[in-house]
């Protein structure tokens, strides 16, 4: 009789080790189901958020346009903007820097503070590939606020134009804009455009005079 319950006593002690040992598993398993569950979670928020916006000024049509910055304290140069696309075409009727950078240069040595308005596709025409208005700045040599390139898929003309008469300012090109003169009727007032031409390989301004600026 007295074996019997001695015997049950040695067979049930191990067993408290197993099932602290069972309570361990347990609990690893516990935490681990929740680690699991809780990235699963971040995946799904993750997943929700909203894509980034492109930074602006990145190629494309949709960044906000900024205008050619009108004239600092200081600054009493007269603002004469380039029709780009237009003057780029003097030189053989082909798509060419050098008829630009003689304008630029010309009312640079006059004394006047030249800004240019490009088409989206000028890089493109020029270049083969796009190119922004920092590139233009740099083949120009003008500042960077001085050049204006317009979002892919609208005209240049209502940018130009509406910057000229913000900035009381004349356009050197050989375009008469006879499709905007409702809209801007400043166009047609008289030397409001400088038009102009290539003559042995030099530009020459014929809207411009002496009276001008200092040659």
């Amino acid at each position: 009789m007295f074996g019997l319950p001695l015997l049950q006593q040695f067979i049930s002690a191990p067993k408290a080790p197993a099932q602290e040992l069972m309570v361990d598993s347990m609990s690893i398993g516990i935490v681990v189901a929740l680690l699991v569950l809780g990235l699963l979670v971040l995946g799904v928020i993750v997943l929700r958020q909203p894509p980034r916006t492109p930074p602006r000024g990145k190629r494309g049509g949709n960044r906000q346009r900024r205008a050619l910055a009108a004239p600092q304290a200081g600054d009493d140069r007269q603002i004469v903007l380039i029709d780009g696309s237009n003057v780029m075409h003097w030189m053989d009727n082909t798509p060419q820097l050098n008829p630009l950078l003689q304008v630029v240069h010309d009312l640079s040595r006059r004394g006047m503070k030249p800004g240019v308005v490009f088409d989206a596709n000028v890089g493109y025409k020029l270049m083969g590939k796009f190119m922004g208005e920092r590139d233009l700045s740099r083949l120009l040599s003008l500042p960077l606020d001085q050049i204006l390139v317009v979002p892919t898929g609208k005209q240049a003309d209502p940018f130009l134009l509406e910057t000229a008469r913000d900035l009381k300012a004349r356009i050197v090109t050989n375009d008469r804009f006879r499709d905007w003169t409702d809209q801007f009727p400043d166009v047609a007032t008289p030397d409001k455009l400088v038009t102009g031409e290539m003559r042995d390989g030099r530009v020459w301004l014929k809207g411009m005079t002496a009276k001008d600026g200092a040659l």
